[in-house]
């Protein structure tokens, strides 16, 4: 059977997913041997460029004016601020840099202009530059592309049927038609999704599906547990056993086995023993810095323990699979 694959059905998955465990791994092993450096894990920064005062009405974000949270609307940070910080996230191993925005959508205006001089500013430090503005026209996409942007994150979040339960403001289709252009502009898809949105097994492996079916495979795939905010309508959403979060990664490990797998947000809440299991499933790169967006992240100092227990060594920037 060929590895690299775009017709999967939900059924293969789901088999796949319901493997005896140990199984799982060892197929999801094999094939992230086989593409990847075994033990070689990206370290990417987050660095929110605009928080708060967003219009849309995702049901777990604190980032919405539709909700009463502790996250108030801030200014956009300045070229100097972003700068600074891209300055130390590089210093402390960071190969990638991303700049998220809480936008519904990207604008031809004075911000969206500064933004590009940040990307031109962080590119030229020699590592990789990831946006999240929100949807893009085709001019945007082309605009982003010349300035020297790497990687564009727009996550899909769920599956297309549940999707409407979490989010009115937008639709799934909106969100496919923004991940068309952002491939057609020659900039890499970064998507993923949300674990304990109160979604099903089959509302996952159905996101991992869009991913796996589409005619090329994202370069990276985030899996972020949801972080219950107070003031959000997911406010009292039951957490997620990190068993279902290991046997997710495995399973798209080997739907998408040229794919970065990104482990994002609820590091904070998981022993080093958890995320080295979700290590062995396929993930191979984590978010530093003690925030992510507006929910916290594990200490630099606790991740470094974490690599010098386990051997691992940081993922260069613009490294391509292994073919």
């Amino acid at each position: 059977m060929t590895e690299i694959r775009t017709n999967w059905t939900l059924e293969e998955l789901e088999k796949i997913y319901h493997t005896p465990l140990l199984s799982l791994l060892s197929q999801a092993t094999a094939l992230h041997t086989k593409y990847h450096d075994r033990d070689e894990v990206q370290l990417c920064t987050l660095i929110s460029i605009k928080t708060g005062g967003c219009p849309e009405d995702c049901k777990y974000c604190a980032q919405s004016a539709r909700y009463k949270t502790d996250v108030k609307a801030t200014p956009m940070l300045s070229y100097e601020e972003v700068m600074g910080a891209a300055h130390q996230a590089i210093d402390s191993g960071s190969s990638r840099i991303c700049l998220g925005a809480a936008w519904r959508e990207v604008r031809k205006n004075r911000p969206f202009a500064e933004v590009l001089e940040m990307i031109r500013g962080i590119t030229a430090l020699g590592v990789e530059v990831c946006c999240c503005l929100g949807m893009l026209t085709e001019e945007s996409a082309t605009a982003l592309k010349e300035a020297g942007l790497y990687a564009y994150n727009h996550n899909l979040d769920t599956s297309e049927s549940y999707y409407p339960k979490i989010i009115t403001t937008r639709t799934y289709q909106d969100r496919l038609n923004t991940l068309d252009i952002v491939e057609n502009a020659g900039i890499t898809v970064c998507c993923g999704g949300i674990l304990g949105l109160g979604e099903s097994v089959t509302d996952r492996l159905s996101m991992i599906l869009t991913l796996a079916t589409r005619s090329r495979h994202p370069e990276s795939v985030p899996f972020n547990q949801l972080s219950a905010i107070a003031g959000t309508p997911l406010e009292n959403a039951s957490p997620v056993s990190n068993w279902e979060l290991i046997r997710t990664i495995a399973t798209a490990r080997i739907a998408l086995p040229k794919t970065v797998l990104r482990l994002s947000a609820g590091r904070l809440e998981m022993s080093h023993e958890e995320q080295t299991l979700c290590f062995m499933a396929g993930a191979n790169s984590i978010f530093s810095g003690e925030k992510l967006l507006t929910v916290g992240n594990p200490s630099i100092d606790r991740d470094e323990k974490l690599f010098r227990l386990l051997g691992v060594k940081k993922r260069p920037a613009f490294k391509e699979a292994i073919s």
